[in-house]
C-alpha cells in the first residue's frame, strides 16, 4: 500500500469528510473543533472542514498542507525550481514555507540568491568569480532574475540590499539592457526594465536602471506601466525619454478610463489619432484611435475632452464607424450625447441603430445585418464581457444575431472572457447557451483553466466572483486538471478546487483527470 504524498492527502480528506458527517450530526466534539477555527454562525461548505484539518495539523490552510505533503518529496532541484517560481509570481507564502523547511534551499543557485537578495552571498561569489555576473542561470542572466523577483513585496526592507547587488552585477558586467525571450524562438525581448517596473512593480529598481541607462523605449515597459494601479512608473518613463507612439500605450490607459495617465501620454506627445502597428513580438496590436477607444470602453466626457483637445479628430471613422456611433454601440450614452452636442453625430446607419438600440435596452431591438458586420463588430460580445453591468446589453446582441461562440483576435470566446474578469452572473448566462467547455483558447487554456489564471492575475474588481465562475463550470460538466491546482498561486481559488475534488459525487470528469 502507498505511503506516499497521495496517501497522506487521502488521510486527511477523508478525516475532513468524517468531520462534516460528525458535525451535521450535531456530534459536540466534531462541533467544538469546527468552532475553535470558522466561523459557524454561516453556512459550511466541505472547505471549511479540510480548513479545520489543516489547522489542526499545525498548517494555516488546506494549501499550504497540500502543498508542504507534496514537497515533502520534491527533490532539492525541484523544491528550489518550485522557488523561483514563487518569486517571479510573487507567491510569498509559497516562498516562506520553502525556506523555512530548507533554507540552505538558495545556496547552490545564484539565481535565487540575487532574487532573494542576499547580498553578502553575492558579494562572495562575485569577489572570486566576476563572470557569474552575466553567466545564465536558467533562461534568464542574473540581472533578470533580480528585475523579475517580486520578492521586495515580501522583503521591502531589503531594498538597499537589493540596489548593492545590481550594483555589484553591472559592476562586474551586467548589461542594464538585458533580456530574455517570453517563449524560446521569440527574437522580442522581455527586458530588466520592463521586468522590474511593470512585472514586479518595483519603483525603486526600476528607476535605479533607468538613471543607468536603461531603454524606456524596450516595446513593453510603457504600455505595461499603463496597467499598474499608480502613475509614477509612467511618470518615470516619460521623464527619462520615453515615446508613447508605437507602444499602445494610450489606447491601454483608455481600458482603465484613467485620466491622470491619459494625459501623462498626451503631453508626451501620443497621437490620439494614430492606429499603432503590431507589437514587436509579433502579437496583433488593438489598431484604433484613441477617440473610438475612449467610446467603446465607457471613458468619461472629461478623458474625450482631453483628447480633443490634443487633436484628436471627432469624424474619423474606425471599423466603419465614427466615435459617436462607437459609444452608441457600446452604450457610452453620455460621450455620444457630448459629441452630438458638439455636432460630431452623422445619422446611423441601420445595424448601427440595431446595436445602439440593444445598448439602451431595448426588448426587440430588431435583427443585424451579420453580412455586413465587420469583424469588430462580431467580436463585441467579447469586448463586453469584460465589463460588469453589461448583460442586458450581451442578451440582446444575441436576440439580435450575434453568435455567443465568436472569438476575439485571440481565440477568447465571450465565456472565457466573462471567466477570466470573474463574472459569475455573465458565465452563468453564456453556459445557457451550450458551449463547447473544452475549447482551447490561443493561449492553450479551456474555460476553467482561463477562470483560475484570472484569479490569480486579472485586474481586481469589486464585482469578481472567481470561484462562483468556477463553481458554474465544474457544475456544468467542465474537467479539472489537478495540474491547474498545483500551479495556482490564489490559495482560496486551490482550495475551492481541492474541495470539488475531494467531495463525494463531485464532477466525474475531473475525477476522470485525477485518476
Amino acid at each position: 500500500m502507498s505511503t506516499g504524498p497521495a496517501s497522506s492527502l487521502d488521510h486527511y480528506r477523508k478525516t475532513a469528510r468524517r468531520l462534516k458527517k460528525a458535525y451535521f450530526n450535531g456530534e459536540a466534539e466534531a462541533v467544538a473543533r469546527t468552532a475553535a477555527h470558522v466561523d459557524t454562525a454561516r453556512p459550511l461548505r466541505h472547505a471549511d472542514f479540510l480548513h479545520v484539518i489543516a489547522r489542526e495539523a499545525g498548517h494555516e490552510s488546506w494549501p499550504r498542507l497540500k502543498f508542504a505533503i507534496e514537497t515533502a518529496s520534491f527533490s532539492r532541484s525541484e523544491r528550489a525550481a518550485r522557488l523561483k517560481q514563487a518569486l517571479y509570481f510573487g507567491q510569498h507564502w509559497v516562498t516562506e514555507k520553502l525556506l523555512a523547511d530548507d533554507p540552505t534551499l538558495k545556496d547552490d543557485n545564484f539565481g535565487l540568491q540575487v532574487a532573494l537578495f542576499d547580498l553578502e552571498t553575492v558579494r562572495s561569489i562575485l569577489a572570486t568569480d566576476a563572470g557569474a555576473a552575466t553567466r545564465q542561470v536558467g533562461v534568464r542572466t542574473p540581472i533578470l532574475h533580480l528585475a523579475f523577483s517580486k520578492n521586495i513585496h515580501r522583503r521591502p526592507e531589503l531594498a538597499p540590499q537589493m540596489l548593492a547587488i545590481a550594483r555589484l552585477l553591472v559592476a562586474n558586467g551586467a548589461d542594464v539592457n538585458d533580456g530574455y525571450p517570453d517563449q524560446p524562438g521569440d527574437k522580442h525581448l522581455l527586458s530588466a526594465l520592463y521586468g522590474a517596473l511593470c512585472h514586479a512593480d518595483n519603483y525603486e529598481l526600476g528607476r535605479w536602471l533607468l538613471e543607468r541607462g536603461a531603454d524606456p523605449n524596450d516595446d513593453e515597459s510603457l504600455y505595461h506601466a499603463t496597467e499598474l494601479g499608480h502613475s509614477r512608473a509612467l511618470e518615470l518613463l516619460l521623464k527619462h525619454g520615453g515615446r508613447p507612439d508605437g507602444t499602445n500605450a494610450l489606447p491601454r490607459a483608455l481600458d482603465f478610463g484613467d485620466v491622470t495617465k491619459v494625459r501623462q501620454l498626451l503631453d508626451a506627445g501620443a497621437d490620439p489619432n494614430i492606429t499603432e502597428a503590431d507589437h514587436p513580438s509579433g502579437q496583433p496590436m488593438d489598431s484604433i484611435p484613441a477617440l473610438h477607444q475612449a467610446a467603446r470602453r465607457g471613458c468619461s466626457e472629461k478623458i474625450v475632452e482631453l483628447l480633443l483637445a490634443h487633436g484628436a479628430d471627432p469624424d474619423a471613422e474606425w471599423e466603419g464607424h465614427t466615435a459617436h456611433a462607437m459609444a452608441a454601440i457600446y452604450g457610452n450614452l453620455p460621450v455620444a450625447a457630448f459629441l452630438a452636442r458638439r455636432k460630431h453625430a452623422r445619422e446611423l446607419t441601420p445595424n448601427e441603430k440595431v446595436l445602439g438600440d440593444c445598448a439602451k435596452g431595448k426588448s426587440d431591438p430588431g435583427r443585424l445585418d451579420i453580412a455586413r458586420l465587420s469583424r469588430e463588430d462580431k467580436s463585441l460580445l467579447t469586448r463586453l464581457a469584460i465589463l460588469p453591468g453589461k448583460l442586458d446589453h450581451m442578451k440582446a446582441l444575441i436576440a439580435a444575431g450575434l453568435d455567443p461562440d465568436e472569438t476575439d483576435e485571440m481565440g477568447l470566446p465571450p465565456l472565457h472572457v466573462a471567466g477570466w474578469n470573474g463574472l459569475a452572473d455573465e458565465m452563468d448566462y453564456f453556459l445557457s447557451l451550450g458551449p463547447d467547455l473544452t475549447r482551447k483558447n490561443h493561449f492553450g487554456g479551456d474555460a476553467l483553466d482561463t477562470v483560475v489564471h484570472g484569479s490569480e492575475f486579472a485586474p481586481k474588481r469589486p464585482e469578481a466572483d472567481h470561484i462562483s465562475c468556477a463553481r458554474l463550470l465544474l457544475e456544468a460538466g467542465c474537467p479539472i486538471d489537478p495540474r491547474s491546482i498545483a500551479g495556482c498561486g490564489n490559495e482560496e481559488m486551490a482550495q475551492f478546487l481541492e474541495d470539488w475534488l475531494a467531495e463525494p459525487g463531485s464532477n466525474p470528469g475531473s475525477r476522470a483527470l485525477d485518476r
